[in-house]
């Protein structure tokens, strides 16, 4: 029997164009440019060992950015302020049944709490598992063991994770925890079915 559900982020609650996209059709800021800052050291910022506005501060004039780092971070926050309205629907229904529905994503501090004032998941969800707080990504058993801990007495056989990325699925199924990938909302309706029964 599931108690507790997880959610991904990106990709899953919040499911509109990529960042990237949106930055080359509005400023001609092509991903090739960014990808050596994301895969660099915004990794240290997911995980909260830097800080997203210090690193940014030596990247966003380079890139022809025209404003402030600030403005910048505003304008990536709301391009990905697009959330999956119907999940976020059925987080609700499950709620009411008595289930605990969380947030479990790799974010850095800022976009962390964006999600939970701005995009209004604070009242949305019992709590957040956020990357930046935890100290490791999904990719790291020891992010799921965290959530473990802080779920106890709920067992990993009574928790399921959403996640559109496969190997952050199979990380959460080393863990013990049911996890299944997210692709559109037909499917996770489908798939949720022989976990509610």
């Amino acid at each position: 029997m599931i108690k507790a559900v997880l959610f991904d982020v990106d990709g899953v609650l919040a499911n509109g164009a990529l960042f990237s996209q949106h930055l080359e059709l509005d400023y001609g800021i092509t991903q090739q440019m960014v990808s050596p800052f994301f895969q660099g050291r915004f990794q240290q910022c997911l995980v909260g060992s830097a800080d997203l506005k210090q690193e940014l501060a030596q990247h966003v004039a380079q890139w022809g950015w025209p404003g402030s780092v600030d403005e910048f971070v505003d304008y990536w926050f709301q391009c990905e302020h697009v959330i999956n309205e119907p999940l976020l629907q059925v987080a609700q229904q499950l709620r009411q049944r008595g289930l605990r529905c969380y947030l479990a994503t790799d974010q850095e501090k800022y976009r962390t709490a964006y999600i939970l004032d701005q995009m209004g998941f604070a009242d949305s969800f019992d709590g957040m598992f956020s990357s930046a707080h935890i100290g490791y990504t999904k990719r790291d058993q020891r992010f799921f063991a965290h959530i473990l801990q802080a779920l106890h007495p709920v067992k990993a056989t009574e928790i399921l994770f959403w996640d559109d990325t496969p190997t952050k699925v199979e990380s959460a199924r080393s863990a013990g925890i049911h996890a299944e990938v997210y692709s559109d909302f037909t499917d996770f309706t489908e798939k949720m079915k022989q976990y509610l029964e």
